[in-house]
Order: C-alpha cells, then structure tokens, then sequence
C-alpha cells in the first residue's frame, strides 16, 4: 500500500508543482485585483459542484461499490455497473449544465453576492463561468473513470492527470493578449484541460482492458446499494463545499483582494493535503473495501494504522513551515508582476491562519475511509455537518476582526471538529482500532514543533546574509531553510520514533484476498 500511496503522492506532488508554475503565472499576470477575483469566482463554483458531485460524495460511494462488486462478483459484473452509473452520470451532468448556463447570472449572485455593488466584477464573473462550468461535466466522467481505475489498483494515471489543467492554464495565459482579458484566457485553459483529462484516463482503461461503455441504468441490487450510499455522501459533501462557498460569499464583501489571498494562501495549504492526506485516501479506501469485503478486519485496522502513521509523519513538517516562515514562503512563491508586497503579507497570515488545521485536514481521509468501506456514508455526514455549522459560525464571528484570517481559522476549527467527531463515531460502532499509536503521534509533533523553532530562528539569523543578493533572495533563503529543516526534522524523527520504526512504515503488509 506505501508504494502505491507514494506513487499517487509522486504524481500529485509534480501536479501541485505544475500548479505552482501556474498560480505565479496567474499572480503575475492577473494579480490579486478585481479581474484575479472575478476569474476565482468563475474557477470556484465548478469546482465546488465538483467536490458536491464528483470527487466528493461520489468516489466515496462508487469505489466501495465497484470494489465490493469486483471482490464478490467479479469484472464482468463491476464492469457492468460502471458502465450503467457512467449512463446516468452523462444524462444527470448534460441536464445541470443546461441548468446553469440558462441562470449562470443568478448563479453568480449567489456565490458572489457582494460583486452585486460591482457591476463590472459581476458581469465579468458570469462570462468566465460560462466558459468554465462545462468542466465539470468532464471531470466528472473522469472522476468514474479514476475510480474504476483505483479499485483496479492502477492509480498513475488518474494521479497524473490534473497536470493537463495547469498545463493547459500556463499556456492559455502566456497567450492572453489574444484574448478580451487575462481571465478569458485562465478560464479558457480550465476548459480545456476538462477535455483532454476525460481523454487522458479514458485511455489508460482502455488499455487496461476495461473501459466504459455506456450503458442503459438498471435499479439492481449493486445500484440501489451505490444510491442508497450516494445520498448521505451528497449531503456531506455539500456541507463541506458549503463552508467554502462561506469563504467565497464572505470574501466578497471584504476589500478588494482579500479573496484572492485566500486563494494563495490555500493553494499552499493544498499542497500537503493533496499530496499527502488525498493521496493516502485514494489508496487507503479500495484497499480497506477490498479487506472488508474479504471478512480481513485485522488488515483493514493495519492498513489504517499505517495510513495514519505515513500521513503524520509527512504533514507536521509542512504545519512547522507554513507557521514559522509563512510571509518567506509567500514573497519568495509569489511576489513577483502584479503581485506585491502586500499582498504577500495577507496571504502570509492566512496561510499560517489555514496551517493551523492542517493536520485535520491531511488525517480526515484516513478517518473516513473505515465508513466508506463498510457502505457508511450517513456518519461521516454527520460529522461534516457539524464541523460545517461551527466552521460558518466562526466564519461570521472572526470576520470582521481579522477579515481573511478569520476566514481561514474558522475553516481550520471546522476540521478539528470533523476529526474529532469521527474518532469518537469509530469507537462508538466498535471499529477496530487503527495500528496508530497516541504516543507515537506526540513524538512526532514533538519534532515538528523543534523543527518550526527551528526555521524561525535560522530566517532571523542567516537571512542578513542573503540580503545582498541581486536577485533570488527570498527563493535562496526559502531553499536553504527547507533543505536545513528538513534534515533537522528527519533526524528528530529518527530519534524520537527510531530506524526499526521507520523501516516497518515502508514494509508491504500481507496481500489481501485476490481481486
């Protein structure tokens, strides 16, 4: 299983590079102004409906489901039920399209509703959205297609394939001129990269000798259990994206660019949690559906454990960084073009504001998956639910004080809240306990915690020694501090938890039953 995670956190991590190639393109061409805050307002609600309809409740049903059908029935019969759901998913994406392209002004006034006193920002929003929202229709497909592949155990493709939207939204940008505005061109990009990702997996399950092929819905058994999970997970995972349309809402009525220091901010913070919490996830969940089906409850507990344990290990060092030296990681990122000074520094406090619900936010998948695996949707929701009512709350309480960081505490404080309520819901349904262990979590914390004094204190004391560089100085000392913490944090690691520790992290566990 780390192999696998590590392949996925491997494709991921050169994703989020790409991504970061493509967020200094758009902070040097589209800044951090009105025309930046019109083209996220257009970026974001796919997205959201996204994480609502795709990759949100709908991986969290189908992988169980195809898992379970491919464990017990075998691959005529998993194939068979991709392919209905593909049909239903086509017919159900094509009728939300034509929904919000006919009302995407009314749209737009719900998500943005403080662009109302702005006309230009808000006509300018509903003309990107149009452009953008076809995307989801094609990630969604994509999303089906990355699931079959995951519960095949074939996770490089799907892994690799959100290079193709910021490739797609660096070249678009580098042609902006040709376009009425640099947003025209991002959004365009968005579009394409849709296309040519559905294209992408597609392909390799062709290879892989199981490709969809649409096929007319049938209400069976394997169905009404995908549906009757589907539900809940829906209800969840609108919960969890409303909180975030929370942040865009507000956002809107804070000064102009205060959405757009949240947008950098969490583009950093998503990198530890896409690299590292999704990617573990991804794995984690056939893997668990696989076991359970198989009647392994011991392994399913052990695949857990590990999960658990290679997800700390690689998030605290990111939570030291992203507290102790967050305006260095911003200027050194972004400071260039349009983007100033300044807007380095807001985005700086949220970012630390964001880290400090980090670590939630990076175990969340590993705590969901026990639920998901088992067909259990409901409770997780539950969860969501609650951490979503006190995350908008919190919202409303911070916001006038501290604008966007109120915003990204709230948000922090709501993952908490998930977590924890999660832990106790496990217990309560007498799960068997993951292999991860209290003590050994501490320890690592512990070095996390030396490690971000450490950064702290090595900005403050070699950074008069990069000042009198011409250029590059944010970025040499950035690189050098992460080098010198890193390998401050690894021998803490080592110390605190041990070779032998280290060594049975990466070990294979027993084979579960055959698919």
């Amino acid at each position: 299983m780390i192999r696998r995670v590590f392949t996925v956190g491997g494709w991921t991590l050169v994703s989020r590079i790409t991504g970061f190639i493509r967020d200094v393109v758009m902070a040097a061409v589209l800044g951090a102004g009105p025309l930046a805050d019109a083209f996220f307002v257009a970026f974001r609600l796919p997205n959201h409906f996204r994480a609502i309809f795709a990759e949100g409740a709908f991986s969290a049903a189908f992988v169980p489901a195809y898992a379970r059908a491919l464990e017990q029935d075998g691959i005529g019969a998993a194939r068979r039920f991709a392919d209905r759901i593909a049909a239903a998913m086509v017919i159900l994406q094509l009728v939300l399209l034509a929904i919000a392209l006919a009302f995407t002004p009314a749209v737009v006034r719900l998500l943005a509703p403080g662009f109302g006193s702005d006309p230009t920002r808000f006509e300018l929003a509903v003309a990107l959205t149009r452009i953008t929202f076809p995307y989801l229709a094609l990630i969604s497909l994509e999303t089906l297609i990355a699931g079959t592949l995951n519960a095949h155990r074939r996770f490089a493709a799907a892994a690799a394939a959100p290079i193709l939207l910021n490739v797609c939204m660096v070249g678009t940008l580098g042609f902006a001129a040709a376009f009425p505005t640099a947003g025209h061109a991002a959004a365009w990009g968005v579009l394409a990269a849709g296309i040519l990702q559905a294209l992408f997996v597609g392909a390799d399950a062709e290879r892989s000798g199981f490709g969809l092929r649409l096929r007319l819905p049938k209400l069976d058994q394997p169905t009404r259990r995908f549906l009757k999970a589907l539900g809940p997970a829906i209800i969840g995972a609108g919960g969890v994206q409303l909180a975030l349309f929370a942040d865009t809402v507000i956002a809107t009525f804070l000064p102009a660019g205060a959405l757009s220091a949240l947008y950098y901010a969490d583009r950093i913070h998503q990198l530890p949690i896409g690299v590292v919490g999704i990617a573990v996830g991804i794995v984690l969940l056939p893997e668990m559906s696989r076991r359970l089906a198989a009647g392994d409850q011991a392994g399913a507990a052990e695949a857990q454990g590990r999960a658990i344990d290679l997800a700390l290990l690689l998030a605290v060092p990111c939570v030291a960084a992203a507290i102790a030296i967050p305006e260095l990681v911003m200027r050194a990122l972004f400071m260039r073009g349009a983007f100033s000074a300044a807007d380095a520094t807001a985005a700086a406090a949220t970012l630390a504001a964001y880290a400090t619900g980090l670590l939630p936010f990076v175990l969340i998948r590993s705590f969901v998956a026990p639920f998901y695996a088992r067909g259990d949707t409901a409770t997780p929701v539950k969860a969501a639910l609650i951490a979503v009512l006190v995350n908008i709350l919190l919202k409303i309480a911070l916001m006038g004080a501290l604008a966007q960081v109120g915003l990204a505490l709230a948000t922090a404080a709501g993952a908490w809240v998930n977590l924890l309520l999660l832990m106790l819901a496990a217990r309560s349904l007498g799960f068997e306990r993951p292999s991860a262990s209290l003590e050994g979590a501490m320890r690592l914390l512990a070095a996390g915690l030396v490690t971000g004094v450490g950064l702290y204190g090595g900005e403050r004391l070699i950074g008069p020694w990069f000042a009198g560089l011409p250029r590059l100085r944010e970025e040499a000392l950035l690189a050098v501090l992460l080098v010198l913490g890193g390998l401050l944090y690894a021998a803490l690691v080592t110390l605190l938890r041990g070779r032998t520790w280290l060594k049975g992290l990466v070990r294979e566990p027993g084979p579960s039953a055959p698919v």
